[in-house]
């Protein structure tokens, strides 16, 4: 088994699919997008090498298909794929890693003007609202039955409900954030914080201390 490259948290996802059924190189990079770029998006140019590495490591197995004219390779799990994917999903993995530039502009808006800041808070609510629509079409679309791969259902379950309250966070944040740029005076860098408001964020920041601790998993 070649070892010339290394695997990361992608090259399981990729894995992760090909456990599911076989795919082309077309079919994944599509799959992995609409099924996967919620949690974990990547660059498509990157995705295409992720089965071929799979393959160097004898986790997958490539094989060439006619379809019309036009040969393609089709990509399915090996056994030390199946056993290498169960052994990477013992471990708990990292937490999630937020990266938001509407977050980042409103850290600096003190440089920038009320109506900017107000754009920006009126994005992330267009931003959560609009991810939401296929959201709530799959989550209609398995309670009904009739989603793709229907048969994993329970494991999406879990991670769209994930989701679907953090699209609802994201919305729900907006509305609050609005409300407060929109005491703020027409200079920024004037702005002072909204003393309940203050409070009761503060008072929310203590769910993690009045909360037991977390029993070491067995």
């Amino acid at each position: 088994m070649s070892r010339g490259s290394t695997l990361t948290t992608t090259s399981f996802a990729i894995l992760g699919l090909l456990a599911v059924r076989p795919w082309s190189s077309y079919e994944l990079i599509r799959q992995m997008d609409r099924s996967l770029g919620r949690i974990w998006p990547r660059a498509q140019s990157k995705l295409y090498e992720e089965p071929k590495k799979l393959v160097e490591h004898g986790l997958a197995a490539a094989t060439t298909e006619r379809v019309g004219r036009r040969a393609r390779t089709v990509y399915s799990v090996t056994p030390a794929g199946r056993a290498a994917l169960a052994a990477w999903l013992e471990s708990p993995g990292s937490g999630p890693v937020l990266e938001s530039e509407q977050l980042l502009k409103l850290s600096f808006a003190d440089h920038g003007t009320k109506q900017a800041a107000l754009a920006t808070i009126a994005g992330a609510r267009e931003w959560a609202t609009e991810r939401n629509v296929e959201n709530l079409a799959a989550a209609r679309a398995y309670q009904a039955g009739e989603g793709p791969f229907q048969h994993r259902a329970a494991q999406n379950l879990v991670v769209g409900a994930f989701l679907t309250d953090f699209y609802a966070l994201v919305a729900r944040w907006a509305e609050w954030a609005q409300r407060q740029v929109e005491q703020w005076p027409d200079d920024p860098a004037q702005a002072v914080p909204d003393p309940v408001a203050q409070a009761e964020v503060t008072e929310r920041a203590a769910w993690s201390a009045d909360a037991p601790a977390a029993e070491s998993a067995s």
